[in-house]
C-alpha cells in the first residue's frame, strides 16, 4: 500500500496499525495525514515513531540498504529546504518564491516588562514553604531522570500544557531578567563557553528585533540553543562559529540580523513554541512577507539539528535568495514614498520660507507704515505746539504790553535815561523810573511793535501755562557788559543814570557755550 493511499483512506490499514495510529496520535497530535507515511517509514513501530517526531528523522539504514540492492537508478528524494520540517514528508516541489500559502507566521511574544521587578516574598513566607520547595525540587529531579529514560514524555506534556503557562515558566531555575538583561546574558555566556567570536548577535528582545527587521527589511535569523542536548557545542564550533557562516552572516550586502536565546530563559522558550523547535540546536529565518499582509513577519526557514556547515550556508542563501524580491520591491516602494515624502518637506519648507518672507515684508511695510504715521504725528504736534506757543506768546505780549507803566513824564525826578538799538537797526530812547526791575527794560523791548500800535481794546488775559523766556540780551557796548534778565535788580542798580544799549538775539549754539 503506498503512502498516497494509506494518507488517503485508514480503513485499508490492519487493526495492529490501527491501534499504532491512534497511539501515536495521541501522543504527538498529528492528522493520519502526515501519520501514516512517517508510520509506515518506521515500520509501524509507534516508539520509534514518536522519537523521529519529537527529535527529527536520521537517516534510515533499512531504506538505505533497500536502495543500494535494489535500486540504484532510482531518484534520489531531496527536502524541501524552505519548509524542512519534521511533522511529517517533505512536499515534491518547492513553493515559488511568490507563494504565500504554508507560510509559518512568527508572532510577537509577551515578555515581561523591562521596568516590572521579579517578585520575591516575604522572609517568613520563604521559610514557611521551603519544605515544600525541598520536596518540589526532589519531584522535579526524580522526573528530569524518567524524562531521559523516556524522552518523549516531557515533550509530549509540554504539547498538552496550556501555551500561555510554558512562555511564563522556568524550569532551570535562572533568575527570571527583562528582554533586553536575558540577551545581554546570553552574549555573555556565549562568550564564555566559546570564546572571542564574530557573530553580530543583538542586544535587545526578541520582540526588538522582530521590530528591527520589519523597519529595516532585513532578514532575522534566530539561533536557539539548549545547553542540555548533545550536539549544541559541536554544532556551535563547527558550524554556526566556522568561517563561511560567519562571513555569510557579517555581508552587509545579506541584509541579516542574528538573535540568539537559551530555551532556559523564558523568552527563548516562548520563542520555541513560537517557531515551532522540536529539535535542537535550532535556527530560523523571519523576515516581513509583504504579500501575506503589511505588518507580517513569517518564518520562511527552518534549520533543525546537527547541520554541517556547507548545509547550513545552503539553506540559509535558498530562503534569502527566495524572498529578496519581495523585499527589494518593498524597499523600491519605501525608497520611492520617501522620496516622494522628501520633495513634499522641501516643497512644504520652500512654501514656509515664502511665507515667512512674505510675513517679513508685510512686518517691516507695517513697521515703516507705523513709523510714518508716528512721524507724522509728532510733526503735527510739534507744529500744533509751536502755533499755540505762538498764540499764547502773542497773547502774553498783548497782555504784558497792558501791563507796562506809562513813561515817566518831565515831573519825575528819579528816572533812567536809557538808549536802546533794536536789532532792526532802530534806536529807541526811553525813560524808566529808578526803582523799576530790569525786567521791564526787557518786556518794552519784546512789546515794542504792539506799544506802536497800541489801540484801546479789552484787556487780554495771561495766558494759562505759558512760560515766557526772552529770546535776546541787553548788552552795554564799552564796555561790554551783559544785563541778564534773570539776574534781577531795578534799572538804576544795573545800568545807573543812563546808558546805551544793544539788543543781541540769542541762538541755540550760544546758549550751549555760555552752558559750557
Amino acid at each position: 500500500m503506498s503512502s498516497a493511499n494509506g494518507a488517503a483512506d485508514t480503513g485499508e490499514l490492519s487493526e495492529n496499525q490501527q491501534t499504532a495510529l491512534q497511539t501515536y496520535m495521541t501522543v504527538t497530535g498529528q492528522e493520519p495525514v502526515s501519520a501514516i507515511p512517517l508510520l509506515q517509514r518506521s515500520q509501524w513501530n509507534v516508539q520509534i515513531a514518536i522519537s523521529k517526531f519529537f527529535d527529527g528523522e536520521g537517516p534510515d539504514p533499512v531504506e538505505e540498504a533497500r536502495a543500494a540492492l535494489n535500486a540504484p537508478q532510482d531518484i534520489r528524494r531531496t527536502q524541501n529546504l524552505m519548509y524542512d520540517d519534521d511533522d511529517g514528508p517533505p512536499p515534491r516541489s518547492p513553493p515559488q518564491p511568490t507563494q504565500t500559502t504554508g507560510l509559518q507566521p512568527a508572532p510577537r511574544i509577551d515578555t515581561q516588562p523591562e521596568d516590572q521587578p521579579a517578585f520575591r516574598p516575604p522572609l517568613i513566607l520563604s521559610l514557611l514553604f521551603s519544605p515544600f520547595n525541598l520536596l518540589y525540587r526532589i519531584l522535579f529531579s526524580s522526573f528530569r531522570l524518567f524524562g531521559t529514560l523516556f524522552p518523549f514524555l516531557p515533550r509530549w506534556l509540554n504539547i498538552a500544557t496550556n501555551s500561555s503557562l510554558q512562555g511564563t515558566r522556568n524550569t532551570s531555575g535562572r533568575r527570571a531578567l527583562g528582554p533586553k538583561d536575558t540577551a545581554a546574558r546570553f552574549i555573555r555566556e556565549f562568550e564564555e563557553e566559546y570564546g572571542s567570536h564574530p557573530l553580530p548577535f543583538m542586544e535587545n528582545g526578541y520582540n526588538m528585533a522582530l521590530e528591527r527587521a520589519h523597519r529595516e527589511l532585513k532578514f532575522l535569523v534566530v539561533v536557539l540553543l539548549s545547553p542540555e542536548h548533545d550536539d549544541t557545542t559541536t554544532w556551535v564550533k563547527e558550524t554556526l562559529l566556522s568561517n563561511e557562516v560567519a562571513e555569510y552572516i557579517n555581508d552587509p550586502s545579506n541584509e541579516i540580523l542574528l538573535w540568539g536565546g537559551n530555551v532556559q530563559d523564558s523568552e527563548a522558550f516562548q520563542v520555541a513554541n513560537s517557531l515551532r523547535c522540536t529539535k535542537f540546536p535550532f535556527a530560523s529565518v523571519v523576515v516581513h512577507t509583504p504579500n501575506t499582509g503589511s505588518n507580517a513577519m513569517s518564518n520562511i526557514g527552518r534549520i533543525p539539528g546537527n547541520t554541517t556547515p556547507s548545509e547550513f550556508l545552503s539553506k540559509l542563501r535558498t530562503v534569502i535568495s527566495q524572498n529578496k524580491d519581495p523585499l527589494d520591491r518593498v524597499r523600491s516602494r519605501r525608497a520611492e514614498q520617501q522620496a516622494s515624502r522628501t520633495l513634499r518637506q522641501e516643497q512644504d519648507s520652500a512654501y514656509e520660507r515664502s511665507l515667512a518672507q512674505d510675513r517679513e515684508r508685510a512686518r517691516q511695510r507695517r513697521e515703516a507704515e507705523a513709523a510714518q504715521q508716528r512721524a507724522e504725528a509728532e510733526e503735527a504736534a510739534r507744529i500744533a505746539a509751536e502755533e499755540k506757543r505762538a498764540s499764547d506768546f502773542q497773547q502774553w505780549k498783548k497782555w504784558r504790553a497792558q501791563s507796562l507803566p506809562a513813561e515817566p513824564g518831565a515831573d519825575v525826578k528819579d528816572i533812567v535815561r536809557i538808549s536802546i538799538r533794536l536789532p532792526s537797526g532802530e534806536r529807541v530812547i526811553r525813560k524808566f523810573l529808578a526803582d523799576a526791575e530790569l525786567e521791564e527794560v526787557y518786556a518794552f523791548v519784546e512789546c515794542y511793535d504792539l506799544l506802536q500800535t497800541a489801540q484801546e481794546s479789552e484787556s487780554v488775559p495771561e495766558p494759562e501755562g505759558f512760560e515766557h523766556k526772552y529770546g535776546f540780551r541787553l548788552v552795554l557796548p564799552m564796555p561790554r557788559t551783559v544785563y541778564e534778565v534773570g539776574d534781577g535788580g531795578s534799572v538804576k542798580e544795573r545800568i545807573g543814570r543812563s546808558g546805551n544799549l544793544l539788543v543781541e538775539s540769542i541762538d541755540v549754539d550760544d546758549e550751549a557755550d555760555e552752558a559750557e
